[in-house]
């Protein structure tokens, strides 16, 4: 019997690119003939007609299934749910954006069945990205594999093929706070890298921006790593032993020159560093006091509000 390979994709306002997608992937799924394939799409709360081709798409293709949430929920929560939904011996993750190329999959399979657990893909290059943002993530990647006590891969995608057993451990987790790149390095299991090298969109514009990135950057700090609260407390008993000498050198000089009363600039300065630095350290403490309500609220990760068995049975009573 042929092994089942479910390729989940989330989807956020992509209807330019989906038909694309598709086309390619139906491509692979037939150059591989030695195993099934189904689709499951999973649009997140999308404004445009993304859903409209998805519902096409299933009516066309038995193979095809969709997720659709009640709202925009995040990438995380889709994935979650694409995962959750996928029916396969073998799951694979990837973008719509054509930018995670299907054209490895038969490479990621053989691969697969050395006895690995999973193959994942990473960038050696970052042509067409602004070399700013390039810059932040090696940073950031750099920053959490020192902060963190597990490993994240630079250039890293969510393109990759899993086994059940992998994909079931992802699953298995149910925190609200999720950071899939830090999830699918934390289930551990054996895992191979395949590398290549940056591929432009299909069609449209990325909805990822600086900030979008940069606050997904602390999530996955916050999520994995609670170096920032001791760096935190270092700051902390460093600047008193740097008070107290002060005082120290204070108490001297005015014993000494009589002149207690110069100095009020630098002091201003000091004052000031000293407030910043007790709201970095706030708010520091605040994000993972933040993630902590979060999880305690115990919130789903997502809402369905139909899927593509919504709309077979809505055609079988037509």
């Amino acid at each position: 019997m042929k092994k089942l390979i479910s390729i989940v994709v989330p989807c956020y306002n992509e209807e330019e690119v989906l038909g694309k997608f598709y086309d390619e992937v139906v491509r692979v799924a037939r150059e591989m003939a030695e195993v099934n394939f189904e689709f499951v799409f999973v649009d997140d709360g999308s404004s445009d007609s993304t859903l409209a081709k998805l519902e096409g798409l299933a009516e066309q293709d038995e193979r095809v299934r969709f997720v659709s949430f009640s709202r925009n929920f995040g990438k995380e929560g889709a994935l979650l749910a694409g995962l959750e939904y996928a029916k396969g011996d073998y799951v694979a993750t990837m973008d719509v954006d054509l930018q995670d190329p299907p054209s490895l999959l038969p490479e990621m399979y053989a691969t697969i069945q050395e006895g690995y657990d999973c193959v994942g893909t990473r960038r050696v290059n970052r042509d067409g990205e602004p070399p700013i943002r390039s810059f932040f993530a090696r940073i950031f990647y750099k920053l959490i594999n020192k902060m963190s006590k597990i490993e994240m891969v630079d250039g890293a995608r969510d393109y990759r093929l899993m086994t059940r057993q992998m994909v079931d451990a992802i699953i298995a987790m149910r925190e609200y706070n999720r950071y899939s790149k830090g999830l699918f390095s934390f289930v551990g299991f054996k895992t191979k890298w395949i590398e290549f090298r940056h591929v432009d969109r299909a069609a449209g514009e990325t909805h990822w921006s600086f900030w979008k990135l940069f606050v997904y950057a602390i999530e996955g700090i916050c999520a994995f790593s609670t170096v920032p609260l001791v760096i935190a407390a270092v700051l902390g008993l460093l600047f008193c032993f740097i008070a107290f000498v002060m005082i120290v050198v204070i108490i001297v000089k005015t014993l000494v020159f009589g002149d207690a009363a110069s100095g009020w600039p630098s002091l201003i300065c000091v004052v000031l560093m000293m407030g910043g630095l007790q709201l970095l350290a706030l708010g520091v403490i605040g994000q993972y006091l933040a993630k902590t309500y979060l999880e305690t609220k115990r919130r789903p990760v997502y809402i369905v509000r139909m899927t593509d068995e919504d709309l077979r049975r809505k055609d079988k009573k037509s």
